[in-house]
C-alpha cells in the first residue's frame, strides 16, 4: 500500500483523541487538539494554509490551479469512540493476510467472527493489539485527505479547482458540527471521508434523537416494603420491556429504525437511562418518538405523576432531502470510485455523520468509504489496498470537478 497513507495513519492512531460524551465543554476533551494542533502544522509545513480556530476545528484551503468556480470540500473527524479506549494504541501491520487468526495481545482477529476478514486475503490488515479500538473511525479518513493534501501541494502539474479541508473534533459525541464555520469554510459541496469498506457512498442517514430517562423510587427495607416500595429498576425495566421487540439494534437492518438501550444505572430508589431513537423515514421516526413518550406517560397513571421524566431531544435528521438537489455529488463519487476500480456501494448509513448536519446548514455532504471495519470496537481493522482505493477516489474527485462551474 502507499507508505506515506500507511505511516501517516499509524501515527495517527496513536495519538489519543477519545471523546467524552454528556460534557459541555467543547471539544469535550481537550486532548483532541493535540492532533488538530499536529494537522495544522502539517499542512502549512506543506504550504498548504491552514489555521486552527478556537474551537479546534481546523480549516486549510489548496487554490486552484485552474479557472474553476466550484469549490470542494473534503472532511474528517479526529475524535475517537467511547466505547473502548483510545489510549495507547499499538497497531498490528499484516501483510499478506492468509485469511487465519491474527494473534493480539488481548484475544484474536478471527475470520470465525468476522467472516468479512476472507475477503481481504492477500492485502494488508491493520488492527490494534486488542486493549484498544483501533481508530480507523475516523483517522483512515484524515489520513487519506492529508495525503491528498501533500500529493497537490507537491505535484503542482495535477490541475484542480479550489480544494478546501477541514477537521472535527467530537463528531462521536454527535457534536462535530455544533460550531463549524460553514460559510468561513466555503466549500459549494463535500464530502465526509468517515465511512466503512471499499465502496461504500452513503447519502441517507437516520433521523436521530436521545432520550433521558429518570426514575424516581421508594426505597425502604425490603422487609416492611409492602405496598409503600416502587423499585425504580423495576419500572425501568418496565420501560424497557414495553417497547417494541422487533425493533431491538441487534434485530434490524437495511432502513429499519430502533430503541436503543445505550446506558442505565440505578438503585431501587433512583435510576436511570439513556436511550437513542433511530429511522430513516421522517414518520416512523416521530412515531418512535411519540411512543415512548406514551410509555412513560402510561407508566406515570400507573405509578404517580412524576415518576416518570423523559426528555426527547432531536440529533440530526436524514441528509437525502438536502442531497437531493446536488446529486452531481453522489453520481460523480461513483464515476470517481469506478475509475479506481471500485464498485459503488450506495447503501444508508446506519448511524450520524457530520455531513448530515453540515447538508441541513447548507453544505451538502455525502459520504465516502475509508477502508474501515468494526468500529468502535476493540477488533477494528482497516484493509490497506482499500485506504489506497480511497486516496485514489478522492484524486479522482479532484480531476472531476476541476472543470465545474458554480452550482
Amino acid at each position: 500500500m502507499n507508505e506515506k497513507l500507511l505511516e501517516r495513519f499509524l501515527r495517527y492512531v496513536r495519538v489519543d483523541t477519545e471523546s467524552v460524551p454528556d460534557v459541555e465543554q467543547f471539544p469535550s476533551s481537550a486532548k483532541q487538539k493535540d492532533l488538530l494542533a499536529m494537522l495544522c502544522d502539517e499542512l502549512n509545513g506543506m504550504g498548504v494554509a491552514a489555521r486552527m480556530d478556537e474551537y479546534g476545528y481546523v480549516y486549510a484551503e489548496i487554490p486552484a490551479n485552474v479557472k474553476c468556480g466550484y469549490k470542494l470540500g473534503f472532511i474528517a473527524h479526529v475524535d475517537t469512540s467511547s466505547a473502548v479506549s483510545g489510549k495507547d494504541v499499538k497497531p498490528i501491520v499484516t501483510a499478506n493476510y492468509d485469511g487465519k487468526d491474527i494473534a493480539l495481545a488481548n484475544g484474536t482477529l478471527s475470520p470465525k467472527q468476522f467472516p468479512d476478514l476472507l475477503n481481504h486475503i492477500g492485502q494488508t490488515i491493520i488492527c490494534s493489539d486488542g486493549t484498544t479500538l483501533l481508530g480507523a473511525d475516523d483517522k483512515a479518513g484524515v489520513a487519506a485527505i492529508m495525503t491528498l493534501a501533500e500529493t497537490l501541494a507537491s505535484h503542482t502539474e495535477i490541475k484542480h479547482g479550489t480544494i478546501k479541508i477541514a477537521f472535527t473534533p467530537d463528531e462521536e459525541v454527535g457534536r462535530g458540527a455544533d460550531f463549524f464555520d460553514v460559510k468561513g469554510f466555503g466549500a459549494d459541496g463535500a464530502y465526509t471521508v468517515d465511512g466503512g469498506g471499499a465502496g461504500e457512498l452513503e447519502y441517507e442517514n437516520f433521523n436521530a434523537a436521545s432520550a433521558k430517562v429518570r426514575v424516581k423510587g421508594m426505597s425502604v427495607h425490603p422487609g416492611t416494603a409492602k405496598g409503600v416500595m416502587l423499585n425504580a429498576n423495576l419500572v425501568l425495566m418496565e420501560l424497557q420491556n414495553m417497547l417494541p421487540v422487533e425493533q431491538n439494534p441487534r434485530y434490524t437492518s437495511g432502513y429499519e429504525g430502533f430503541f436503543h438501550l445505550d446506558s442505565m444505572q440505578g438503585c431501587c430508589d433512583e435510576a436511570s437511562a439513556n436511550y437513542i431513537i433511530r429511522d430513516h423515514d421522517r414518520a416512523k421516526f416521530e412515531q418512535k418518538k411519540k411512543l415512548f413518550g406514551d410509555v412513560c406517560d402510561f407508566l406515570n397513571v400507573k405509578y404517580g405523576m412524576g415518576v416518570v421524566t423523559a426528555e426527547i431531544t432531536d440529533s440530526y435528521y436524514n441528509m437525502k432531502e438536502k442531497i437531493l438537489p446536488h446529486m452531481h455529488l453522489v453520481d460523480n463519487a461513483k464515476r470517481a470510485m469506478e475509475q479506481a476500480g471500485v464498485t459503488p456501494k450506495v447503501t444508508p448509513i446506519r448511524g450520524g455523520t457530520d455531513g448530515a448536519r453540515l447538508s441541513y446548514e447548507g453544505l451538502p455532504c455525502p459520504n465516502l468509504f475509508t477502508g474501515g471495519y468494526n468500529c468502535h470496537g476493540r477488533y477494528e481493522y482497516a484493509v490497506g489496498e482499500e485506504m489506497d482505493a480511497c486516496l485514489r477516489v478522492l484524486l479522482n474527485l479532484v480531476e472531476i470537478y476541476k472543470n465545474r462551474r458554480n452550482p
